[in-house]
């Protein structure tokens, strides 16, 4: 880290990353459980299904990369390979193919699993007045509630 002065201290910055880490690698396992689902779709719900994914994988992406960048904003470096994402992250991969209605379930469960690591980045950024990532996390936690809401009355 260098030396810097943006309203946040050093100890701070490192914990609120340390979060943001876990939203990364969260948001990423996340983006590619998604993109596995949206190749390997099958059923009578395959149309609708995989372009949803497909929406779903591509807002994904944008948000790895905002999520990085305010890693990097705080000065501290961002994961970035497979090994720090398995580390850091709550969503664990899933074996083999499920069927259609299973996707949804697994896909459901894992934006669950990212609004809750986003409850604990808004906590941490909260704690130490940092609106930027406060407000990320929340444009996130959101995203992410609306997707989970979506997803539950697909299985109903």
């Amino acid at each position: 880290m260098t030396n810097m002065d943006i309203g946040i201290n050093k100890a701070d910055r490192e914990t609120i990353a340390e979060s943001l880490k876990h939203l990364l690698a969260d948001t990423y396992t996340l983006y590619l459980q998604t993109h596995n689902f949206h190749w390997n779709v099958t059923g009578p719900q395959f149309r609708e299904l995989h372009l949803m994914f497909e929406e779903h994988y591509t807002e994904l992406a944008v948000a790895v990369d905002d999520i990085a960048e305010r890693i990097r904003t705080l000065d501290v470096a961002a994961p970035g390979t497979y090994k720090e994402f398995v580390r850091l992250s709550n969503i664990k991969e899933v074996e083999g193919v499920p069927a259609a209605k299973e996707m949804v379930d697994i896909l459901t469960q894992s934006h669950e699993t990212v609004v809750r690591t986003c409850r604990d980045v808004l906590k941490h950024a909260q704690g130490a007045d940092d609106e930027s990532t406060a407000a990320l996390a929340s444009d996130r936690m959101r995203v992410h509630e609306k997707t989970a809401w979506m997803l539950r009355v697909i299985n109903k």
